[in-house]
């Protein structure tokens, strides 16, 4: 058994999303844990943690954009990485909105910095369990497990995330991509698209398709490989036993193929993530 001996004097943070400062109604969304004394100065003494579950976040705030919050953790940790100075707490002040704040410092011991943002992430910021019995389903789900397998391959923070369409389209397009990255001639795009709720969102990206491609090719000199991510259709119920929901399920996908969007499943994200991480060199 681990004594307080074995453990190592840290300090903790919560960082919480607050919508309205006046009301001060807030949910916490991650934890930032770094080692006390002379280790504060060093950038890998240092863990930082956001919520991978953005329902109580909705619940409180409808509008808010989870998607952009996502992409704050990467744009902290990379910075916090990147500190030299140890100038922890000027770089956090740059980096979090207004709708995120950060909590006085707790001392903490911890066995180790990964286990210990473990325990305070349970502690204070996930769900209680039976919240969590409640299922992601449609795109959030293929977004969470397109977020899993790039986080397993190491490359989740080196890819680029909500990506305007508008860059490549024109101004008002209010389409954003998922996730991307360019190896070499070629830049790759993700998007999730659940075909659940029914057709809108591949037909969405199949009209979408053309435009992006000539954008791309235009803006960036590269070739566009756009994927769409979606349920296998046994998850859907899309099978022979269900004629007329497998049709739909069919269509979908011949739709978004017919206009060069490569189709894949959730299955296949490992493999997915795995091409990423030789391509960026992790």
């Amino acid at each position: 058994m681990t004594t307080d001996h074995q453990r190592h004097p840290c300090e903790f943070q919560l960082l919480r999303y607050v919508p309205d400062p006046v009301r001060n109604e807030f949910v916490h969304v991650g934890v930032l844990l770094r080692e006390q004394g002379e280790a504060q100065t060093d950038v890998t003494a240092m863990e930082l943690r956001f919520t991978r579950d953005w329902r109580r976040v909705r619940c409180l705030d409808p509008d808010a954009d989870t998607t952009l919050l996502e992409g704050m953790e990467t744009e902290l940790r990379n910075r916090l990485r990147s500190d030299k100075d140890g100038k922890m707490m000027r770089i956090l002040n740059e980096s979090l909105s207004l709708n995120i704040q950060m909590t006085p410092p707790k001392a903490y011991l911890a066995e180790s910095l990964p286990a210990g943002v473990e325990d305070l992430m349970r502690m204070y910021v996930d769900p209680p369990k039976r919240e969590r019995m409640a299922r992601l389903s449609g795109r959030a789900a293929i977004q969470s497990a397109m977020r899993s397998e790039f986080e397993h391959a190491g490359v989740w923070d080196l890819l680029r995330k909500r990506i305007p369409a508008s860059d490549y389209t024109r101004p008002g397009d209010p389409l954003r991509l998922d996730a991307g990255y360019r190896p070499n001639g070629v830049i790759r795009m993700f998007h999730a698209v659940s075909l659940e709720p029914g057709l809108d969102l591949a037909k969405v990206l199949a009209y979408s398709a053309g435009g992006l491609r000539a954008g791309v090719e235009r803006v960036e000199k590269a070739s566009l490989e756009l994927t769409a991510i979606i349920e296998p259709a046994a998850k859907l119920g899309a099978t022979d036993e269900d004629p007329d929901r497998l049709a739909m399920y069919r269509f979908g996908v011949e739709t978004m193929e017919e206009n060069q969007i490569r189709v894949l499943t959730t299955a296949d994200m490992s493999r997915v993530a795995e091409t990423a991480r030789r391509e960026l060199h992790v």
